[in-house]
């Protein structure tokens, strides 16, 4: 058994507002909580209509307040987008409003297009050069502080809110191992490099001040419906969008359809099964078959599960399916 966590991404769908999207987002939270998942991270993305977790800080802390007991953060945080001071301060902040319960998930992709990373990071090499020493520098702030610092992030200093390295490459297996920080491996969209990722990362783990030992986290796209078929039918959003994304086609969240013939050509079809290919989407049998494969595959210490689902009832629904499988170890839920 391992712990179950949940990804969101504020899906804007089509028909619904950012701040239906923001209000789903806290439903989504206090669902998670109740059914006993671990923690429940937001993702920073910009330019995308069909996105409202721009502003993560912003939105942890609206989903924060409206629960007691998960934890929650960010999966992750771009920080090449960011100056590490600004990163401390807002989740000094988080920790000290939601006390105990705060993650700080961090990636150095741009998680958007270039021209809008450019208008983010103004130099864009400079900041993805500079991450290991972000890193570095971000765990400052937020530890105790050194004789004489004359840096200090308030709030932040003294929160020694947990970080994690996020990846989907071997770069960051290398990088979280040296740094002796837990690693989550976004196999929900860059299945590739999975199994070579994780055997970096296990093989060359440094014990730090924090962890004694490495901690892998792994990440699907999941959809638990009654049936199957019906699964597969709120899956036809994702695939969707992933056809979408790869035509720089920018819209919100698509409504699902009874077949995707005609919306994608073979070789979409092909690329977006290979992309998603790590996918648990059906009803619980089939769901627990395809995640019993994947956690013995990797050996996984947690799931974390991205659900894309367009109809807010519907992804309540399968929060709810998954967390009846026999491999979730259930988390404590608040009185």
């Amino acid at each position: 058994m391992i712990p179950f966590s949940i990804l969101d991404l504020s899906p804007v769908g089509e028909g619904y507002s950012v701040s239906d999207a923001l209000d789903q987002s806290r439903r989504l939270a206090i669902k998670a909580e109740e059914q006993g998942y671990k923690r429940l991270w937001l993702a920073e993305h910009h330019g995308m209509p069909g996105i409202a977790s721009a502003a993560t800080a912003i939105v942890i802390g609206h989903v924060g307040a409206a629960t007691k007991t998960i934890r929650v953060g960010s999966g992750g945080i771009m920080l090449p987008n960011h100056s590490p001071l600004v990163i401390a301060e807002q989740f000094g902040t988080l920790e000290a409003l939601l006390p105990g319960r705060v993650d700080l998930g961090l990636g150095r992709a741009p998680g958007t297009d270039m021209r809008t990373a450019s208008a983010l990071r103004r130099n864009l090499d400079a900041g993805a050069e500079s991450f290991p020493h972000d890193i570095l520098e971000l765990q400052r702030l937020l530890g105790t502080p050194e004789k004489d610092q004359g840096l200090l992030a308030t709030p932040g200093m003294d929160s020694h809110v947990p970080i994690w390295l996020l990846g989907s490459s071997v770069y960051s297996a290398h990088l979280a191992a040296a740094l002796g920080l837990p690693y989550a491996f976004a196999s929900h969209f860059a299945p590739d490099m999975l199994m070579e990722a994780i055997s970096i990362y296990r093989d060359r783990f440094q014990p730090s001040l924090g962890m004694d030992k490495p901690y892998m986290m792994v990440g699907v796209m999941g959809v638990a419906a009654e049936t199957d078929a019906e699964a597969q039918r709120a899956f036809t959003s994702s695939q969707q969008q992933f056809v979408n994304l790869r035509k720089n086609v920018r819209t919100r969240f698509p409504k699902p359809v009874d077949s995707m013939e005609g919306l994608w050509t073979p070789m979409e079809k092909m690329n977006v099964e290979h992309t998603l290919r790590y996918a648990a989407v059906g009803s619980v049998p089939t769901v627990e078959a395809k995640l019993r494969e994947f956690l013995e595959e990797t050996g996984a210490d947690e799931l974390i599960i991205s659900m894309p689902i367009h109809d807010i009832d519907a992804r309540l629904r399968s929060v709810e399916l998954f967390a009846t499988l026999p491999m979730m170890e259930k988390q404590p839920v608040p009185a």
